[in-house]
């Protein structure tokens, strides 16, 4: 398989479900997509067949999109970020245009304010 041709979304449900797998399939899995070694490399890292990682790497694969078909968090986790993301946009729209405006309300300043912070606290999490 080419590296190029890597589905980086394994990569991704990988951080999520990871630890459903073998340490012996997350170490290959993890090697091989978020440490972009070869097939070739793992084997010898292993001191397994190159065939022998292909068929993991596969299993491992399955074993991660059948979880996400199921339960989603990964999807839900995603979406939530993307939310989170337009609601600190937004919330720094509102301050800006209330900064702007003839008479500035301290209110929705304070509250503006506070959807930033509780934006940035969730982000860090």
């Amino acid at each position: 398989m080419a590296k190029s041709s890597k589905d980086l979304s394994i990569s991704y449900l990988l951080d999520f479900y990871g630890e459903v797998l073998t340490p012996r399939q997350r170490d290959v899995m993890v090697q091989y997509y978020n440490d972009d070694f070869s097939l070739a490399e793992i084997a010898e890292n292993f001191g397994i067949t190159r065939q022998g990682v292909r068929d993991a790497v596969k299993r491992g694969e399955a074993t991660l999109l059948a979880l996400e078909e199921k339960v989603g968090f990964a999807a839900r986790y995603r979406a939530m970020v993307g939310a989170l993301e337009r609601i600190e946009s937004l919330a720094r729209d509102i301050r800006f245009r209330n900064a702007e405006s003839y008479s500035p309300s301290a209110a929705v300043g304070r509250d503006a304010e506070e959807l930033i912070a509780l934006c940035a606290g969730l982000s860090e999490t």
